[in-house]
């Protein structure tokens, strides 16, 4: 299993909408976190196995929540990219990896 590392500008994304999810309701917050974690254990198990859309960058669809984590599979490493919500500008995130 590959490390994990989070762009700072996606580390902020997920920490804000797990506040906002979680002050709607703690459960839904949980819901989640527990949502993103899994995918996270997921994308580092295999990284190759889910959607390029921009290569390098993969995206790996949140189930029952409207984002998506985007990511570079790197040699020693999986790089978050961003936790994007699907209704916000597409390519909002490509100067990330630039």
């Amino acid at each position: 299993m590959k490390a994990l590392r989070f762009h700072r500008e996606a580390d902020a994304e997920f920490t804000a909408e797990l506040r906002w999810y979680t002050e709607t309701s703690p459960d839904l917050g949980n819901r989640f976190y527990d949502a993103v974690e899994q995918i996270l254990r997921e994308i580092c198990a295999h990284p190759q196995r889910y959607r390029q859309i921009d290569p390098p960058v993969r995206r790996y669809l949140v189930p029952s929540f409207p984002y998506a984590v985007l990511y570079i599979d790197e040699p020693d490493r999986v790089w978050i990219v961003a936790i994007m919500p699907l209704r916000r500008e597409p390519g909002y995130w490509k100067h990330r990896v630039s």
